[in-house]
């Protein structure tokens, strides 16, 4: 079921048990941006978490974006405890390739991150993207406040209908709350592989179809 040509996400019984500590390092800092990886990070940051197929392509989306105070990639949504690549890989842990975006939001909103996310991969795939098959690849939005959760359901509807009206499907996008699905970094040499490996495979690619979301400031935390 779980190898078979149709990507089947697996139950928690199924998905392999992981480990209660990561089996590597990840580096200090971002390689293009400077700054730390991992946090606590500064308080007037903001955290978001976008899978949108392959992580290496969907990374560099975000670190080019002004306002982008770091960014990670690893691994959302699923049931196994720090798992490596070959294991997300396999299917039998049911996360997402995912990409943690820290972010000044006096600089740049939590909506147009939305945007960057929606407009860089097409949303209504389900367990692929492109070329990329598999249950690792498929889209989601994990939120860290209501607001952010309100915004992305939102966007999310929004742009429903110009892709509806593009002749696109239905949108397969998982919205889920960040508590409860740890994000666990990946290894060293996937963080800001586009930046170590110019020519490398980047497998992003969007509709072409734009987002009709507001680019405004976001709310503050309190609004």
């Amino acid at each position: 079921m779980l190898f078979g040509r149709t990507p089947v996400l697996p139950t928690p019984e199924q998905a392999l048990k992981g480990r209660p500590d990561p089996s590597f390092t990840v580096p200090d800092r971002h390689t293009v941006l400077g700054n730390p990886l991992l946090g606590p990070y500064p308080e007037h940051l903001e955290t978001a978490d976008f899978a949108l197929g392959c992580f290496w392509g969907a990374e560099r989306k975000f670190w080019q974006t002004q306002g982008v105070w770091t960014t990670l990639v690893g691994y959302q949504g699923g049931y196994t405890e720090n798992p490596t690549y070959e294991e997300a890989c396999s299917g039998l842990t049911g996360h997402t390739e995912a990409v943690r975006v820290v972010f000044d939001p006096s600089v740049v909103s939590y909506e147009s991150l939305l945007k960057l996310f929606w407009e860089s991969h097409n949303p209504t795939q389900g367990f692929r993207q492109g070329n990329d098959v598999g249950t690792q690849y498929r889209s989601a939005v994990y939120t860290h406040s209501p607001a952010q959760a309100a915004a992305a359901k939102s966007s999310r509807d929004a742009y429903q209908k110009v892709l509806t009206g593009s002749g696109y499907g239905t949108i397969t996008t998982e919205i889920l709350p960040a508590d409860g699905r740890p994000f666990y970094p990946a290894e060293a040499y996937h963080q800001q592989y586009l930046d170590k490996n110019p020519a490398g495979y980047c497998g992003i690619g969007g509709t072409g179809v734009s987002c009709p979301i507001g680019v405004a400031k976001a709310p503050s935390a309190d609004a």
